[in-house]
């Protein structure tokens, strides 16, 4: 089995099927993903949270990875994630990256970057256009 196969096989399980137990069995005990929330690691135990968190706001979730490039323990992924709305079932499509290194079949080093400014845009938590809005100084107006 190929490393982008266990990767698919995490998301898949996961993400996809929900099984919080299965994350002992992709993810190495001592690991701490970074990139998913800035400044904060991501352990085994955070992803139940983040999975949970996550899986609340939507319905069915397909991740398909288009790109991956293996070189020795290590993997890099292009995401897209298809899901929809819990509230509404609107759509939404979002993409992401990223790079794990593995021992022994598990994930012990793993950097990601998930669009979540794209992602709560489409929940509605965020405005249209945040961030075009952003780049051009003005700030956000939650009133």
């Amino acid at each position: 089995m190929t490393k982008s196969d266990i990767l698919k096989q995490w998301y898949d399980q996961v993400w996809v099927q929900g099984d919080l137990d299965a994350i002992e069995r992709f993810f190495d005990p001592g690991t701490a993903a970074e990139g998913i929330i800035p400044e904060m690691q991501v352990g085994a135990d955070d992803f139940r949270d983040l999975v949970t968190a996550f899986r609340f706001h939507v319905g069915e979730i397909r991740v398909d990875m288009p790109k991956t490039i293996e070189n020795g323990d290590w993997v890099a992924a292009i995401l897209h994630v298809n899901t929809s709305r819990a509230d509404n079932g609107a759509p939404i499509e979002v993409t992401g990256q990223v790079m794990a290194r593995f021992k022994d079949d598990k994930v012990v080093e793993a950097y990601n970057q998930f669009d979540f400014v794209s992602f709560f845009e489409q929940l509605g938590q965020f405005p249209p256009d945040t961030l075009p809005v952003c780049m051009t100084g003005q700030q956000l107006d939650w009133a």
